[in-house]
């Protein structure tokens, strides 16, 4: 058996009309696409604003670089020990301290619990991600954010299409996080959005994207602003915050107009394939209770129910030898904490970190997507199943 983490879903027709697009006298850079592409996202998802960038990392680094800008005086962002290296590095990059909080094992996401305990006086957001398309928002989490005036962000990188209470997950918070890699619900082979329905976080993100440059903005009055209040300097090069360039190209959006069209069709698969994979595993040797409201499945997620390293090997050398892709550890390789960066950073006492830690050492996933064969799905829980 041949199975892959992930199969190329840029398929036949995306590639036709990208050919056509590029017969055309078109620009390539930013242009008229990369416009269409944001407004048609910020229809399907449900928000008012989007801003396409060159990668989910990106689409991090700069929203959290909007939120220095509402607090240049730092402070914490709590952030989730089980997710993209990215996050937290977006969090380092702006001189905010991470304050990291345990997950839930039914959802992957941090706990809500867990987050609450964390949050102090310095507490400037929580940035949440969505793992693996699992939701792990809670009414209480929303309403306590509120009720302090505390920005939640949300990662919804691995979660295209998951929800809470009816809502797309990336609409609820006050900025969002998408990546479109190569192995996610769509793929512009590489791109990001960052989503939002307050204007100020909209308008500060679009500079940002492209080198702080006022002139990125579309409100004349903020435009008109600056140019009166730097009478020295060329309207057209005036910038108001440091910067980076990370926008994308007309390639990269045509690609993700051409995807959408099919987006919600495929997470239905994903979540049929996950069904699947769950109801064929042994619950009394695998977690198979996990939380699938309102999910999205990115890839199958497979758990040991009680620590075990001789199962654990077992298990690992069998996936191998049927040649079966996957990742130990699940989202991001495991633990963030017990990386080379963070431990130079802090002392961590593990102990602390009880769910995560379980994860670490007796998680993977295996790869999900539409074109899985149904047979290959019952070939490797039954495999499973025979340890």
């Amino acid at each position: 058996m041949t199975y892959p983490l992930m199969d190329d879903n840029i398929t036949r027709k995306d590639l036709d009309v990208l050919i056509e697009f590029l017969r055309g006298d078109n620009r390539l850079t930013q242009s008229e696409n990369v416009m269409r592409f944001e407004e048609e996202w910020s229809n399907w998802l449900g928000v008012k604003y989007s801003v396409f960038v060159n990668s989910g990392a990106s689409a991090n680094l700069a929203t959290i670089s909007v939120l220095k800008t509402m607090y240049p005086e730092g402070g914490e962002v709590i952030v989730p020990p089980l997710t993209w290296v990215s996050d937290v590095a977006s969090v380092l990059w702006n001189g905010f301290v991470p304050v990291f909080a345990d997950i839930n094992l039914d959802n992957l996401g941090m706990d809500t619990e867990k987050i609450l305990e964390k949050i102090t006086d310095k507490t400037r957001a929580v940035f949440l991600t969505y793992v693996m398309g699992f939701n792990c928002l809670t009414d209480k989490l929303v309403d306590e954010l509120n009720r302090r005036r505390i920005a939640l962000i949300e990662d919804v990188c691995e979660s295209h299409g998951a929800e809470w209470k009816g809502k797309r997950l990336g609409s609820i918070g006050l900025a969002s996080n998408f990546s479109f890699y190569y192995a996610h619900h769509m793929s512009t082979i590489e791109g990001g959005m960052i989503c939002t329905n307050d204007d100020n976080f909209y308008n500060t993100a679009r500079l940002l994207r492209s080198h702080g440059m006022v002139r990125e903005s579309l409100s004349m009055e903020f435009k008109h602003n600056y140019a009166k209040d730097y009478p020295d300097l060329n309207p057209d090069f005036i910038f108001a915050y440091p910067g980076f360039n990370i926008r994308s190209t007309e390639l990269n959006a045509v690609l993700g107009r051409s995807q959408l069209h099919r987006l919600d069709g495929n997470v239905m698969i994903r979540n049929e394939n996950f069904r699947l994979f769950l109801d064929n595993l042994n619950p009394e040797t695998y977690k198979t209770d996990f939380d699938l409201c309102g999910m999205s499945n990115y890839a199958f997620t497979l758990i040991l129910r009680y620590p075990d390293n001789q199962l654990w090997k077992r298990v690992c050398t069998a996936l191998t030898s049927a040649g079966v892709e996957f990742r130990q550890g699940t989202a991001g390789g495991g633990n963030q904490l017990r990386q080379p960066y963070m431990r130079k950073l802090i002392d961590i006492d593990f102990s602390d970190y009880t769910n995560i830690e379980h994860v670490h050492f007796y998680g993977l996933y295996l790869g999900n997507y539409p074109t899985l064969r149904k047979e290959d799905i019952l070939n490797v829980c039954e495999i499973l199943n025979s340890l």
